[in-house]
């Protein structure tokens, strides 16, 4: 026997079917014989075991459009047990199926959006620490791929520091109140550290029992950037007018001072051991005088005789200056990948020159047994020019990284601390920025960036 639907799905009137062996009905495609062959072992274990199956397969019916049919094969027996024949009951799924299909494109679009998320990142830790599941934007934030981290201890993600005092107390604090909120340092696969708000939940079981923890990241690096040029900005500011002040309270009695000397060197009179050491003290004075100029460079806020420039050309024109400043150039090789065509900037070709200059003098003095000085220029989306200027030397400290562009800060005997802080004033006034990473033993880069002319301006 066999009912409408049957035949509906198969095409044929119910005298084609009844009497027919069901497999040769089962469907009309090039795939007939693997189904046929699929659904007879399935068939075939119901009848030699009776005992009822589950088999999905499919029906292509007259409009040759497939059902995929979802089969119940349930062995009919007599009541002393004998195998009388099978029922099936076929279920079309097909619309079931396409929206499971369906359903599965619209997760895996949202499991691929969040996976890129490289803002925020999504983990979870079972009650020992361990690490169960990862998810939104952990693997662009942190580098690790899931065999690499899954079932690791989530210490692995925070500094050492951190693992030994602060962890724990993060975990307890969290266990009591549920959620624990906090900005911190985490550490990449790299084993670069880096700033986030980390946010810590509870996760609980259906029983309301605590099962784990719920860690979301947030990289704040961005941020804490902004932060630091804003408050750099504020300690320039505050600085410079010091600065101003004190060279012109230094200048008036220095040109007191000077023009005593020059009297008494002038004076014919004056014997040849005095003004031996007259002239020694003139030599002083003179180093207090270009002291005092530098005060009033970082201090003076000049506008900047602005003109379009090509920084290719500018940074080239300002290479053979490291041959003035006694630099081991014989030791330092000089890596240059300038991007062509790059769009003109608006700026003050003797300012950049300075910055340029100062950079590259930084970075030949960080490897005095030679290494390579690279300078790189890239185009930002037509908006800024980067300029890179890195270095293979002995790197910064962190505790001298935060203080780099802070006047009269120098890790240098003879420095005055005020190179980079007149490099930053320059860049700021040139609407850019100017940034350094570093990493100790590993080198120092320092990274510029300064708008493009806006076409039409």
């Amino acid at each position: 026997m066999c009912n409408k639907k049957a035949q509906e799905l198969t095409g044929r009137y119910h005298p084609e079917i009844i009497g027919k062996r069901w497999l040769d009905i089962l469907s009309h495609d090039s795939n007939t014989v693997i189904k046929q062959q699929m659904f007879k072992a399935v068939l075939d274990d119901s009848i030699n075991y009776k005992r009822p199956n589950i088999f999905e397969g499919s029906i292509v019916d007259s409009g040759k459009k497939e059902h995929v049919i979802s089969w119940n094969m349930t062995p009919m027996l007599s009541a002393s047990g004998v195998l009388e024949g099978i029922l099936l009951l076929g279920n079309d799924v097909t619309v079931l199926k396409e929206r499971e299909a369906s359903f599965k494109k619209i997760d895996d679009t949202l499991k691929n959006i969040l996976s890129n998320i490289k803002e925020y990142a999504l983990y979870t830790a079972n009650l020992e620490g361990n690490i169960t599941y990862y998810g939104m934007g952990f693997e662009s934030m942190f580098g690790w791929e899931k065999s690499e981290i899954i079932f690791k201890h989530v210490g692995l993600l925070h500094t050492l520091d951190d693992v030994t005092h602060r962890l724990p107390f993060i975990l307890e604090q969290t266990r009591a109140a549920g959620r624990y909120e906090a900005e911190t340092y985490l550490v990449k696969k790299s084993g670069e550290s880096f700033p986030v708000l980390l946010s810590i939940s509870q996760f609980l079981d259906a029983d309301s029992k605590l099962a784990g923890y719920i860690f979301i990241a947030k990289d704040i690096t961005g941020e804490k950037k902004l932060e630091y040029q804003i408050f750099q900005s504020e300690k320039m500011a505050a600085v410079g007018k010091l600065a101003a002040g004190m060279a012109h309270e230094i200048n008036n009695p220095l040109f007191v001072i000077s023009g005593r000397l020059q009297m008494l060197l002038d004076n014919k009179k004056t014997a040849r051991r005095l003004r031996e050491d007259l002239k020694i003290i003139d030599g002083q004075a003179d180093r207090i005088r270009n002291l005092v100029d530098r005060f009033l460079t970082f201090a003076r806020k000049t506008s900047p005789n602005e003109e379009d420039l090509d920084l290719n050309k500018v940074i080239r024109n300002a290479l053979p200056f490291l041959t003035y400043h006694k630099m081991p150039s014989h030791k330092i090789k000089i890596a240059k990948e300038f991007a062509a065509k790059l769009p003109p900037v608006k700026g003050d070709l003797h300012q950049l020159q300075e910055v340029f200059i100062n950079l590259f003098i930084n970075a030949c003095q960080a490897m005095p047994v030679g290494g390579t000085l690279t300078i790189k220029t890239v185009n930002e989306a037509d908006e800024f020019a980067r300029i890179e200027i890195a270095d293979t030397g002995s790197g910064i400290s962190p505790e001298n990284l935060k203080n780099l562009f802070m006047p009269f800060f120098s890790t240098k005997n003879e420095g005055t601390g005020l190179g980079l802080s007149i490099s930053y004033n320059i860049i700021k006034n040139h609407h850019g920025t100017i940034d350094v990473e570093s990493r100790v033993g590993k080198g120092t880069t320092f990274i510029v960036k300064i708008p493009f002319v806006k076409k039409g301006a």
